[in-house]
């Protein structure tokens, strides 16, 4: 089914806030998560909404979010127990404020969880003039190369650059799943792809729930494992824990650069939108349509779910929110 933007917006705001989110925080989680749905990611849009509630049922109300300025450049947020599509925004959004000072900001959070996708924040820099560097360690779920116990989460990792009419985007998780997609395949009662996932026992696995009690799988085998101890050493620097037992034990971190500081900006965004051009103009493959450059289809998506001013809901995640959207049952 589709829902208008406004519509799906107040439907998560609703949800949210009748389950103890507060206001303010509510739509800062809803415009992420229907501008997520309408990039083309539907595991990270609407369904989201329900692990959140989980959440909240399962944990005490977030505190006072603190930020302290260690350095001219620096900063560390104490998300307070909040959510992270909130704190990521406050830290990309200090982030860029030191950066225009400085040429550099570099931002960690701790005490937080769950964020979304992070191309959503990064690309915020971008928008502003900044190139953006933004990981996230996780909740352990994923496996290390040729292992088969929880070390890593999906522990993604973003990048974005100046460019013209869109910035370059380039966002990916180092599993070979995500938690969002193995509860939404869940829900709706579809098997996992070949490949993404061991039971507890170490044994492959298309069934979800196997996969909820054992252990995804790095992406890129052990390439994408050694980014994924990247992104968990980051973590640690930004005050995380080494191993995040606990979704709020998650780091996050944020590096924002005035492209400035090496050159003119204008130049460089031009030089960036030339490389762009140049790769989609590049020969595709025999049986490839054309070579596309990464986050290219997102903001394609994006713009015709603008263009349309509504976003796909799964029926029954539709139906499931409905049911959640005056609060707990008693």
């Amino acid at each position: 089914m589709h829902l208008s933007f406004a519509d799906a917006r107040q439907l998560a705001i609703d949800v949210l806030q009748s389950h103890g989110m507060p206001a303010d925080h509510a739509g800062i989680v809803a415009d992420h998560l229907v501008d997520a749905a309408g990039a083309g990611h539907a595991f990270a849009g609407l369904p989201r909404v329900m692990a959140l509630v989980q959440h909240m049922a399962d944990h005490p109300p977030g505190q006072p979010i603190t930020i302290t300025e260690r350095t001219a450049n620096s900063a560390v947020i104490n998300g307070g127990g909040n959510n992270g599509y909130v704190t990521s925004l406050i830290g990309i959004d200090k982030a860029i404020e030191l950066a225009r000072k400085s040429g550099v900001g570099v931002v960690g959070i701790k005490e937080t969880w769950f964020s979304g996708r992070l191309a959503y924040y990064v690309e915020r820099a971008a928008r502003a003039g900044f190139v953006a560097l933004h990981t996230a360690s996780t909740q352990a779920r994923v496996a290390p190369a040729g292992g088969i116990d929880r070390v890593f989460g999906t522990n993604p990792v973003a990048f974005a650059f100046p460019c013209d009419p869109d910035p370059l985007v380039i966002d990916f998780g180092t599993g070979m799943t995500t938690w969002g997609n193995v509860l939404l395949r869940q829900k709706l009662g579809q098997p996992l792809d070949e490949g993404s996932a061991v039971d507890a026992m170490g044994n492959p696995t298309l069934d979800p729930a196997a996969a909820l009690t054992g252990a995804f799988l790095p992406w890129g085998g052990h390439r994408g494992y050694g980014l994924a101890l990247v992104v968990q050493v980051l973590a640690i620097m930004a005050g995380g824990k080494m191993v995040a037992e606990e979704v709020t034990d998650s780091g996050f971190f944020f590096l924002v650069i005035d492209p400035n500081l090496l050159g003119a900006a204008d130049d460089f965004r031009a030089q960036v939108g030339a490389l762009v051009a140049h790769i989609e103009s590049s020969r595709p493959a025999p049986g490839t349509e054309k070579v596309r450059v990464p986050g290219r289809g997102s903001l394609a998506k994006r713009a015709k779910a603008q263009a349309a001013g509504t976003i796909e809901v799964d029926q029954a995640v539709y139906d499931t929110l409905v049911a959640l959207r005056h609060g707990p049952k008693n």
